[in-house]
C-alpha cells in the first residue's frame, strides 16, 4: 500500500528494494521471506508482525515439517533492526478478546499505528472500517486493541489469558495422568476392554522396569505414550467423531464467532476417491454441510471398527495399522522378557519408534518404511546386547 496526499505523488505500485516504511506481517512465514525483507531498509523500516504459526502445504509432504520461528525473528530482527521489530500473537489474543481470530490483522493495523508507523490519524481509520462496513464493531474494537497492546502489552496479556486451561490442551504431569487420560480417550474411541487392553500392557512394561532395571526411567512412559498413538489410528469413525463431538463446535465457534457459519469439508473417503493421474494419491473432494449428519451417523458405527463387517478395514491402510498394534505388542513381550539395566536405553528406543510413523496414506506407508528399518537395526542391537552407537548432534 502506498500512502500520499495526492494520487499523483504515486508513481508506481510495486515498493522498490529497501524502501518500505512499515510491514505489517499477518504470516511471520510471509514476512521472513526474501522478498520481503528485501524491501526493508535497516533502521527505518517497522515491521509488526504476527507470531501465530500457519503451517504450509510442506507440512503434509514432510513429516519431520516445524516452522523455524525464532529463526524468522533473527532475520526480521537483522534486516530492521531490532528496535524497529515488533512480534505479537495478534490471532491468540484476538481470539480470547474478539471471539474471532480472523479481526488479528486489524489488530496489527492498530498496533502499527500506536507505535508511529502509520502516517494517517486514527479517527481516519475508524473511519474507513465504518465505511467498509463489514463488523464494524468488531474491527474497531481490534484496532483499538492494538493500540492498547502496543501501550500496554503485559496488560492486554494478562486479558487475554485463559480463565481456565483447556483440558484436552494441558500436558499431563505424570505417568498415572497419562495412563488415565489415554484410557479415558481410548474408551470414548472404541470401548472400555479396548482401553483396558492398553492399560494392561502399560502396566505390565511399568512393573517390568522397576524390577528388571531399578533407578531406570523412560520405558514406561514411552509405551504409554506409543502404544495409545497406535491404538488411537486414526480411521473414517474417528475422523467423525472428532467432527461430530462438541469440541469440534466450540472451538469453531471460539475461533470464527457465530452460529451461522457454513462448514465445508476436504476428504479424500477410501470407497471413493479418484486417484490422481500425476501422483496416484487419493484426489480430495469437497462436502457440503450435510457431512456433519453423516459424521454424527458414521461415529456410532465404531464398533464395526476391526470386524468382518467393517466397509472400510479390509483396506491395505486399515490391516497396516491393526497389524502395527500386534507387532508393537509382541515387541514388548519380548522387552519385558529380555530387560536389563544395560539395555534398557535400547528398550526406550524401540519403544518410541512409531513416533516415526506419521502422516496419512502413502506419506505413512514411506514413514512406515523408514521407522521399520530403524527398528531393524535397534532390534538387533537389543538381542546381541551391542552398545547404541550415538551420532553427534550437528
Amino acid at each position: 500500500m502506498r500512502i500520499a496526499n495526492d494520487p499523483d505523488d504515486i508513481h508506481a505500485i510495486r515498493v522498490a528494494a529497501a524502501s518500505a516504511e512499515l510491514v505489517i506481517g499477518g504470516d511471520i512465514v510471509v514476512a521472513g521471506t526474501k522478498k520481503v525483507l528485501g524491501t526493508i531498509k535497516s533502521g527505518q523500516t517497522d515491521m509488526v508482525v504476527n507470531l501465530a504459526e500457519f503451517l504450509p502445504g510442506d507440512f503434509t509432504r514432510n513429516i519431520n515439517f516445524t516452522l523455524p520461528t525464532e529463526r524468522l525473528k533473527r532475520a526480521i530482527e537483522g534486516a530492521a533492526g531490532a528496535e524497529k521489530s515488533y512480534f505479537i500473537d495478534a490471532t491468540r489474543i484476538a481470539g480470547a478478546l474478539l471471539g474471532n481470530s480472523v479481526s488479528a490483522n486489524i489488530f496489527l493495523v492498530g498496533y502499527a499505528f500506536q507505535v508511529g508507523a502509520l502516517p494517517v490519524t486514527a479517527a481516519a481509520i475508524e473511519h474507513a472500517i465504518e465505511l467498509n462496513g463489514e463488523a464494524v464493531e468488531m474491527n474497531k474494537m481490534a484496532f483499538r486493541l492494538g493500540r492498547y497492546a502496543a501501550a500496554d502489552r503485559a496488560a492486554v496479556e494478562r486479558l487475554a489469558a485463559p480463565k481456565e486451561v483447556d483440558e484436552a490442551r494441558r500436558l499431563s504431569q505424570s505417568l498415572d495422568e497419562i495412563i488415565a487420560r489415554r484410557v479415558t480417550f481410548l474408551t470414548g474411541y472404541q470401548n472400555a476392554a479396548y482401553a483396558a487392553r492398553y492399560r494392561a500392557l502399560v502396566e505390565k512394561v511399568k512393573a517390568a522396569e522397576a524390577a528388571r532395571a531399578p533407578g531406570k526411567q523412560g520405558l514406561a512412559e514411552a509405551v504409554a505414550r506409543y502404544l495409545f498413538k497406535l491404538m488411537a489410528y486414526k480411521d473414517e469413525y474417528e475422523v467423525a467423531r472428532l467432527y461430530a463431538g462438541e469440541d469440534f463446535a466450540r472451538q469453531v465457534r471460539a475461533t470464527f464467532g457465530g452460529d451461522d457459519l457454513r462448514l465445508e469439508f476436504h476428504l479424500a473417503p477410501p470407497l471413493l476417491a479418484h486417484p490422481d493421474g500425476r501422483t496416484g494419491a487419493p484426489e480430495k473432494m469437497s462436502f457440503g454441510p450435510w457431512m456433519m449428519t453423516v459424521f454424527r451417523f458414521l461415529a456410532k458405527l465404531k464398533g464395526l471398527r476391526g470386524t468382518a463387517f467393517d466397509p472400510f478395514g479390509h483396506t491395505q491402510e486399515r490391516r497396516s495399522e491393526r497389524a502395527l498394534i500386534a507387532d508393537y505388542e509382541a515387541l514388548l513381550a519380548e522387552i519385558v522378557e529380555r530387560l536389563t539395566p544395560e539395555n534398557h536405553s535400547l528398550a526406550v528406543g524401540l519403544a518410541v519408534i512409531p513416533d516415526k510413523i506419521r502422516g496419512y496414506g502413502h506419506i505413512k506407508a514411506r514413514s512406515l518404511q523408514i521407522a521399520k528399518a530403524d527398528e531393524a537395526v535397534l532390534l538387533a542391537q537389543f538381542r546381541s546386547g551391542t552398545p547404541v552407537l550415538l551420532k553427534a548432534a550437528e
